[in-house]
């Protein structure tokens, strides 16, 4: 079994009375990274790889009814076996984030707008693939009692495109002479808008 070695500090810290702060320097070396194959099913071994990164999270009450949150996460992934230029590692992701405000209000009206953030990242090991990021965001409003709830959940608020799954495929067309190296993925969803109802026994 490759071996895994990993070492992370972090600190959590409440600089106010309504802040919450978290953070984290981390590493992780990895004997073998294993390659998800996603056309045979399999999982093929690769080289000796290394990440390291920071992780930040912030948390904030504003006032009894309004909360903030955000999340951030930088992640530097690299083969240390493969020559340089050719040694990133395909779909790491370099830069994550998520946040958004939270309400709830004491007659039961709730909700919250939040994002989803991925940068652009490799989807080969010589980086000439980018699998696309994407900034998403998210709606809800509710109405909570007891007994039951109802309101409405949108995702991708501005309707934006964006793709989720990504991978390096060979494919070829009909029309094509030969197999094309290229990124097949499948599309995030589009503005979608749900009603929501809810009994509580």
């Amino acid at each position: 079994m490759p071996a895994a070695d990993g070492i992370d500090l972090g600190l959590n810290w409440k600089p106010a009375a309504h802040l919450f702060i978290n953070a984290a320097l981390w590493y992780l070396y990895l004997q073998q990274e294993f390659v998800y194959n996603g056309d045979e099913g399999t999982l093929d071994p690769g080289d000796k790889t290394r990440r390291e990164g920071i992780d930040f999270s912030a948390r904030y009450q504003f006032n009894n009814w309004l909360y903030a949150f955000i999340d951030i996460n930088y992640a530097y992934a690299r083969d240390i076996q493969a020559p340089k230029g050719s040694n990133y590692i395909p779909l790491a992701v370099p830069l994550s984030s998520a946040g958004g405000l939270n309400y709830k209000f004491p007659n039961g009206i709730n909700g919250g707008l939040s994002y989803r953030y991925m940068k652009d990242r490799p989807a080969n090991t010589d980086n000439s693939l980018i699998a696309k990021g994407y900034f998403v965001t998210d709606l809800t409003a509710f109405y909570t009692k007891k007994k039951f709830e109802f309101g409405i959940e949108i995702q991708n608020l501005f309707n934006v495109k964006w793709r989720e799954e990504q991978f390096e495929v060979f494919s070829r067309l009909k029309n094509e002479t030969s197999p094309v190296d290229d990124i097949n993925y499948t599309s995030g969803t589009p503005f979608f808008a749900k009603l929501v109802f809810a009994i509580f026994l």
